[in-house]
Order: C-alpha cells, then structure tokens, then sequence
C-alpha cells in the first residue's frame, strides 16, 4: 500500500512542472490573440502575463494533479472589439489547445535528446548525472503527455470548452442561437462523459464490459494523446535520423 502511495506521489512532483506549464500557456494563449484582436480586457485583468499564479484555479489545478482533469481561471474577453465576432472568438478559442499541441511538439524532442543522445555520455547507471537525466526525461515526458491531453481535451465542442466555440464559428446564425440555449448544460454533459455514467448506468442492467467501455470518453481522449505523439516521436526520429544523430 505504502509503495503505490510513494509511486503515486512521485508520479504527482513529476508531473507538476508539466501542468503548471500547459495550464500557463494555455490561459496565455487566449488572453494575447485575443488582445491582438483588439480586445483590452485581459491585458486590463492582468491575464497577459506568463505567471502560473495569474492563471491558476487552485481547485482545478489540485483536480488535475489528483483526477488527471481540471481546470484554470478561465480568460475573459470581450467580444464587443472583435471586427468579426464569430471568427475572432473561435481563433481566441484556438489559441489554447493550439499552443499546447505546439509545445508538446517541441518538447517531443527535448525527450528523444535526452532519452537517446545525452545518456550515450553517462557511463554509470548510478551516478547523480544519470539519476538527474532520468528525472528530467520523467518530467519532459510528462509535460508532453499533459500537454497533449489538455489541447485534444478542450478541442471537445461541449461548453464551456474551447471546441464549442471554435465549432459555433462555423455553425449558421439560428443553429449558433440555439446552441447558445443549451450551453449552460454543457458542463453537466461533459461530467457524465468524463465519469463514463452512460457505461456505469447500462452496466447494471447487465449490459457487458466489452460494450460500455466504447461509452467511456477517456478511451477516445487516451487514444487521440497516444496518436499524436507517435505521430510527434515519429517526426522527430527521422529528422534526428536524417541529421545523422541515430
């Protein structure tokens, strides 16, 4: 018990660095094209700015570190100085998930240099260096894996998600209206999504394990991660192949 405790605590202090980092950029994002927009509000509300403590929800940020799902203080914006108001708002929206997917991007290189170049240099399994290079790999490949998972998971069009105001861009006049109507709801949605209830309600009517999973949206959100950073390893593994490093 005491290990799985010790592990999981470990996995936790790895994984800080990561979520502080893809919870700041995100948050950044948002705020500075929706400035360049033309939109004084973040600036004014202090949300154009680098610091983890201007955009940290300290319950969402516990909530993640804890359930792996959470969130930050979200960004306000004014619609009213955008010169195309739906357009503007779904490129605010972009921005986020967009920059997260960017910064695992880059970061998915970091990893491979550290995992396959820098340990070629360190002879000894059991010296600082090598135990450092394992920690830093640890937390690079966690911010890669919560980078990832915060982009492709508010890229979801359920309010008050990103996705749904990226997807209201494309929507007509009366369709967006209507959605509008229902936004409120969406966060009720995504719980029941996100807890898997529609499995968990049919599997007491006996309805088996194999079905329900295919209910559970973490199996579709853990697939999407898992692609696009095999998409991101492969990338950098021919450049770093072809470069003459592998």
């Amino acid at each position: 018990m005491w290990d799985t405790i010790r592990s999981y605590a470990v996995s936790m202090l790895l994984s800080l660095p990561g979520i502080l980092f893809a919870l700041t950029v995100h948050e950044y994002a948002h705020a500075l094209v929706s400035s360049k927009l033309g939109d004084p509000l973040p600036k004014a509300s202090g949300r154009l700015s680098l610091n983890p403590l201007r955009h940290i929800d300290p319950v969402g940020f516990l909530a993640l570190l804890l359930l792996r799902f959470g969130w930050a203080k979200p960004v306000y914006v004014d619609p009213r100085y955008y010169k195309h108001k739906k357009l503007d708002m779904a490129l605010t929206a972009l921005a986020g998930p967009a920059v997260n997917l960017v910064t695992a991007f880059l970061l998915e290189l970091l990893v491979l240099v550290v995992y396959v170049i820098v340990p070629r240099t360190v002879t000894d399994p059991g010296t600082f260096g090598a135990t450092a290079l394992s920690v830093v790999f640890s937390m690079l490949d966690a911010s890669v894996l919560v980078s990832v998972g915060l982009g492709i998971f508010n890229l979801i069009p359920i309010s008050p998600l990103d996705g749904s105001k990226v997807l209201a861009a494309f929507l007509p006049l009366k369709a967006y209206e209507k959605v509008l109507k229902y936004e409120r709801y969406g966060f009720i949605v995504l719980m029941i999504l996100m807890f898997g209830i529609p499995g968990r309600l049919l599997s007491i009517f006996g309805v088996p394990d194999a079905v329900t999973r295919w209910l559970d949206l973490n199996l579709y959100l853990g697939a999407a991660r898992d692609a696009v950073i095999s998409v991101f390893d492969g990338f950098w593994l021919r450049v770093l192949s072809l470069v003459g490093v592998l």
